[in-house]
């Protein structure tokens, strides 16, 4: 792979944040409107979709709750975003128990602000932008392992998504 390439996908992810909890909109959007508000934040990683039937099928399962008025709030935005990354690594049935732990022990807003420090804290280190990991936040417990361990998951999996289409593409 060329370094040109290597150096476009470091600067991607360099520069790729999600939005936090505050920042996230809290007017109510429709379906259409949070599919898109995710995906837009989460194209530059590539590998990741969400999609209407998705959003309906996660209330279905009680992964979030039902939207009121056919709008979703902040909150099940966070989940979704975390939802649509997670994912890739985790069933169904292990994010919900995913949920339940955190809800025993953080709201949603630390818990989904902590989630985006992590992940973009990762993400950077997987793409030796940084040589180590930073220590983010200050309580040590089974769920903070779990999700860490899940963000590095993802984070391996989105290193060798970009970097293999990168080589599939000619930029070896």
């Amino acid at each position: 792979m060329k370094k040109n390439a290597k150096e476009e996908i470091k600067n991607l992810i360099n520069e790729f944040s999600l939005p936090r909890y505050n920042d996230i909109p809290n007017v109510g959007l429709y379906l259409e409107q949070v599919v898109k508000y995710i995906s837009e934040y989460l194209e530059p990683l590539g590998s990741f979709s969400l999609t209407a039937s998705m959003v309906s099928n996660y209330v279905k399962k009680g992964l979030i709750e039902n939207p009121v008025k056919k709008q979703y709030d902040r909150e099940q935005i966070a989940y979704l975003f975390f939802i649509s990354i997670a994912k890739n690594v985790l069933s169904m049935e292990d994010l919900r128990l995913l949920f339940e732990m955190q809800r025993k022990v953080y709201t949603s807003k630390r818990a989904y602000d902590y989630f985006c420090n992590e992940f973009e804290n990762v993400l950077q280190f997987v793409f030796g932008i940084k040589e180590q990991l930073d220590t983010i936040g200050t309580d040590n417990n089974d769920t903070k392992t779990i999700l860490r361990n899940t963000i590095i998951a993802v984070a391996y999996k989105v290193y060798l998504d970009k970097y293999l289409v990168a080589i599939h593409s000619g930029e070896e």
